[in-house]
């Protein structure tokens, strides 16, 4: 009697070529190895899933978010080609509505654009200490837009409790990306009127103003730089980043960092301490707060100003070689209050000894 061998799928095909890769390369990342595949990152971790070790998780953002907090202290990733922003703390008050979700804590600090989302998994993540339990979560394309990592062991069963509450009727190794996400049009910039492009930046009074506005112009961000080259923006030397955190840390200014992707801005405000270039890699290495920067992936940095109702508020800000935000700095600020006397001092020199 003839066996008939039942053909692998390509998700079972893909999942152990994930595992030989990982065996070959033992330090090399998921994203890594989804790239090394052909494949993207949702796709691979996808091909995991057993409903068991690897859960797919439903997509009611509002509400998985909202029992977050049980979870305790985190660690909360967000990242894009370029930077990575590591941030330990916990999930609290946290609101949805309409096209935007917040994270308001003083230290876990989200802007989450979830209509991008669309798929999520929890999963183990094995490193140099050890297994850890983690939520990651992937825009439609398949990209990695947030991931969260449980950093105290005895909320186990927090984690698995969540997990359960939150598993998806589906727990086959398939899902079906988007391929391309819808971006906004934009003009190019002779094409764009600049004396009205500057008498509406003039007129700005508060820094959430300045996206609309772009979007009014239908105009990038870098080609809007440019135009205001010399009125609200500075082009400055790639290396003005390494400069801007040593003095920052040297002299106590609290920042904020903003890092952001598709679906997620993760932002740390407060004083940066441990500051370290290695190869291409500028990294603040905080007991609370990670930043891992590619610095040979920065195209173009630029020192930024705008007009508010609390005074000018300015940030230095990079960008890659395809005009994507890669992150932005800014003087720790709150609503209502004006800039840092020490922020706008530290980046009034770096516009005199960093211009590019």
């Amino acid at each position: 009697m003839e066996t008939t061998i039942q053909p692998m799928s390509a998700a079972e095909s893909l999942r152990q070529r994930w595992e030989q890769t990982k065996q070959a390369n033992p330090r090399m990342r998921a994203l890594q190895i989804a790239r090394t595949l052909g494949v993207s990152e949702a796709e691979l971790v996808a091909s995991a899933c057993d409903g068991k070790q690897t859960v797919r998780l439903n997509t009611d953002w509002s509400v998985l978010f909202s029992k977050l907090e049980r979870l305790g202290e985190v660690m909360a990733l967000t990242r894009n080609e370029a930077a990575v922003h590591e941030k330990t703390g916990v999930y609290r008050n946290v609101s949805f509505k309409g096209f935007a979700g917040l994270v308001l804590d003083e230290e876990i600090d989200l802007r989450v654009f979830h209509q991008r989302w669309g798929f999520a998994f929890a999963l183990p993540v094995e490193n140099a200490r050890g297994t850890l339990l983690s939520l990651q979560f992937f825009d439609k394309e398949g990209h990695a837009v947030h991931k969260i990592y449980l950093k105290d062991a005895d909320r186990a069963r927090q984690f698995n409790d969540l997990v359960e509450e939150f598993r998806h009727p589906d727990q086959s190794p398939f899902i079906e990306i988007t391929r391309h996400l819808e971006k906004d049009t934009t003009r190019p910039a002779e094409h764009i009127d600049k004396d009205a492009l500057l008498r509406t930046w003039s007129a700005l009074r508060d820094t959430h103003d300045f996206f609309p506005m772009l979007r009014d112009f239908e105009i990038g961000r870098t080609d809007a730089l440019k135009l205001a080259e010399g009125s609200f923006s500075w082009k400055v030397k790639r290396e003005t980043t390494q400069e801007m955190l040593l003095l920052a840390s040297g002299r106590q200014i609290p920042i904020m960092v903003f890092v952001g992707n598709s679906g997620m801005i993760q932002i740390h405000s407060g004083p940066v301490q441990k500051i370290k270039v290695m190869e291409n890699w500028v990294n603040i290495m905080d007991p609370r707060f990670n930043l891992h920067l590619r610095e040979d992936l920065i195209a173009e940095t630029w020192i930024v100003e705008k007009p508010t109702d609390d005074g000018p508020v300015t940030s230095l800000e990079l960008f890659d070689a395809e005009g994507a935000q890669i992150v932005t700095f800014f003087g720790a600020r709150k609503p209502g209050k004006p800039e840092l006397a020490s922020w706008t001092d530290l980046t009034s020199e770096l516009k005199k000894q960093m211009t590019a």
